[in-house]
């Protein structure tokens, strides 16, 4: 197979990848209430971990497997992700108990993280410098097209088939692409067995990252103690300083800080963790909104609504990558982020009975910054490091984008908790009966405005940071 022909194979098949692992964290999220009212013994608590437990495998997994792919190969960790990810989809969908669900969804996180650790990075080894953009854009905007198309489905085959059927959309399309990428992907990169896993860092720096995660989302939906919170991030703190005392004494650490010395890779990871601080619980807020006691939709109508987003995001994320590559990454960059906040500011007007129409511009601005900013940020990153470390440069960004998106969902409760109570919005989120406290929609309306007021604050801060560290990076000829 020529290469020109086999980039256009590479970049199919790892979009489809993405695109299934994508679909399925909002596929389930909109289904959630379902499975809830329909699984018996199911908690509150079991809900949670059904959607939390994936985000922190997949974060927590992301630089272990960029790294494990430097020295194994890319392509093999690649296809063991299609395998698992659909090995894992097959087993959600036969769950009796909580507990089974919980814990095949942990099969399908470990699938997701070796997709989206080597994805980025497989592109950019198959393509040349001037078209690395454009194919990250075509691939990055599966992400949010999948995350949007997630809700739509969810909803539909909920609605139609149950809450199983979620699960069998991924089988077949599971087997093709994983039997498609043993046989036609190939290892274009030297895999570099010389290198030793750095077990203790890999340890440290999941488990403290799992503490921290769940600090903050116990603390924010469950209400957990003070003093267990503070336990728990203490713990966290102390992990990871001495996962940063090891991988700076380790010959061959898992998390290479020296990579940080290039101003560009340290400006596009900053920014990027900002972006998905700010934008990680955006669905799951509107989720609250459309089918809560303001506007009172279905998911399908809830899953409508968002498409706006999807489609601008689809149609501005090729565009900015192509125009990038000719032009650089810096103003797509910093024009997206402005969109962006713009969007947010704009949603901060929403109301009691808000009409589908005035939905609409915001949504739109908000899912163009987002297509406008994802492939030149992702491509300044990928192409600021040497070819073989791409696999952890790819594993370190998407593990601060899911870091963020996950650390945002926590951060969005507790800020609508300081107006709106816990169990309404825990009653809210979980499609459970009413706690029996008295609604008021004033104050949920004012804690959505809150989140979307912080989302815009952190997309302007990540400018100036961007623009500050940008600075400091000499241009490319």
């Amino acid at each position: 197979m020529q290469r020109t022909e086999y980039k256009w194979v590479v970049l199919s098949n790892t979009t489809l990848g993405v695109l299934m692992s994508s679909i399925d964290t909002n596929i389930v999220l909109i289904a959630l209430p379902t499975i809830g009212s329909q699984m018996r013994g199911m908690t509150t608590i079991d809900l949670l971990w059904i959607l939390m437990g994936y985000q922190l495998v997949v974060a927590s997994v992301l630089v272990n497997f960029g790294r494990l792919s430097d020295m194994f190969g890319r392509v093999r960790l690649y296809n063991l992700g299609f395998a698992l990810f659909t090995i894992g989809s097959g087993l959600c969908s036969i769950s009796q108990t909580p507990f089974e669900l919980i814990g095949f969804r942990l099969v399908q996180a470990t699938g997701s993280g070796f997709l989206f650790s080597n994805s980025a990075a497989i592109i950019t080894d198959a393509f040349p410098m001037e078209e690395r953009g454009m194919a990250l854009g075509i691939n990055q905007v599966s992400i949010v097209v999948g995350s949007v198309t997630g809700l739509i489905a969810g909803g539909l085959l909920t609605t139609l088939l149950g809450w199983r059927s979620i699960f069998w959309v991924n089988l077949p399309i599971g087997i093709f692409a994983t039997l498609w990428a043993h046989l036609k992907l190939k290892e274009l990169s030297s895999p570099s067995h010389t290198h030793n896993l750095d077990i203790a860092g890999n340890v440290t720096f999941a488990v403290g990252l799992v503490l921290l995660l769940l600090a903050i989302t116990l603390f924010a939906i469950s209400g957990l103690p003070v003093l267990y919170t503070s336990l728990l991030l203490g713990g966290a703190v102390s992990l990871f300083v001495l996962f940063i005392y090891i991988e700076k004494i380790h010959e061959d650490p898992m998390f290479d800080f020296s990579l940080f010395r290039s101003h560009e890779f340290t400006a596009g990871n900053e920014t990027i963790f900002l972006n998905a601080l700010s934008r990680g619980s955006f669905i799951l807020v509107m989720v609250f909104y459309l089918q809560g006691p303001i506007m009172g939709l279905n998911p399908l109508q809830a899953g409508l609504l968002l498409v706006p987003m999807s489609i601008s995001l689809s149609i501005m994320g090729p565009i900015s990558g192509v125009l990038s590559d000719r032009f650089g990454p810096r103003f797509f960059v910093v024009a997206g982020l402005i969109l962006s906040s713009i969007g947010f500011l704009l949603m901060t007007r929403i109301a009691y009975g808000v009409s589908e129409l005035q939905l609409i511009l915001p949504l739109a601005l908000i899912g163009s910054g987002m297509g406008i900013f994802a492939s030149p940020n992702r491509s300044s990153i990928m192409s600021s490091v040497p070819g073989y470390r791409r696999g952890l440069a790819s594993g370190i960004s998407t593990t601060l984008t899911n870091v963020g998106n996950t650390m945002s969902i926590g951060l969005a409760f507790l800020f609508m908790s300081t107006t709106t109570s816990r169990s309404n919005l825990d009653s809210i989120f979980s499609g459970l009966s009413s706690t029996g406290e008295k609604f008021s929609a004033s104050s949920f309306i004012s804690s959505v405005h809150l989140v979307f007021y912080i989302s815009a604050a952190m997309l302007i801060l990540s400018i100036f940071l961007y623009l500050y560290g940008m600075q400091r990076t000499p241009k490319k000829a």
